[in-house]
């Protein structure tokens, strides 16, 4: 009788063992998300925010509607309306990089993130600011780490909660920016008549500016959960 108990005891704990295992490894998988293309994100905490760890990729808003694509460059510095391109009209730098919005397609009400999340407005980037301690020394804390995608020397890269922050370059006045050296993202709050605000952060600094730029030019896009 001892031993069948003996027994009983090792098959509980041993099915006590797996369930805490498997109950931790599900807890500690990241959220993914998917936007209107079927692009995958990784979702990251950081302070009372959630945040989408990548650029975002998608070419269609979050109701199928499809986001114009414009190459050429006068037709790009003149419009009005939502659009997006690749950097240097490079379909395979969105693999890393996402691709480059103009603010009107990052404020249309037909939303380009993935439901349920949203492109930050002004307020949503400050709090980020805040909860890392300042406009002085956020950048670093956002920076990918090295200098695999951000040029030397990165100054102040940590990536201390993931966000991952990646140089991808911007469309300026029609013309491409040599990526590795900006991070630049929209927010969906207006400045003025015609800018927008952005964030902005660079390879030599650990800042994380707040400024506006133009609403017809091309930056990156990060989203934050409703």
């Amino acid at each position: 009788m001892k031993s069948y108990r003996f027994l009983n005891l090792i098959i509980i704990a041993a099915l006590t063992l797996a369930m805490v295992t498997g109950c931790k490894k599900e807890k500690d998988e990241p959220e993914t998300v998917s936007d209107a293309d079927g692009n995958i994100y990784t979702a990251v905490a950081i302070g009372q925010q959630v945040w989408l760890r990548e650029n975002l990729k998608t070419t269609s808003y979050s109701n199928g509607d499809p986001v114009p694509q414009v190459t050429d460059e006068t037709e790009w510095l003149n419009l009005n309306d939502g659009a997006y391109c690749s950097y240097d009209n490079n379909p395979a730098s969105a693999i890393t990089y996402g691709m480059l919005y103009n603010w009107f397609a990052a404020t249309d009400q037909r939303n380009l993130c993935p439901d349920g999340w949203h492109v930050p407005d002004y307020n949503d980037w400050t709090t980020l600011i805040d909860f890392l301690g300042g406009e002085a020394v956020a950048g670093g804390k956002l920076k990918e780490d090295g200098i695999v995608h951000w040029k030397a020397p990165n100054t102040g890269a940590t990536d201390s909660y993931s966000f991952t922050a990646l140089p991808a370059g911007f469309r300026l006045g029609g013309a491409f920016s040599e990526p590795g050296y900006y991070a630049v993202l929209w927010s969906s709050s207006e400045a003025d008549t015609d800018d927008g605000w952005i964030l902005d952060i660079l390879s030599s600094s650990e800042k994380a500016s707040l400024e506006h730029a133009y609403k017809q030019d091309g930056f990156s896009i990060r989203c934050i959960k409703d």
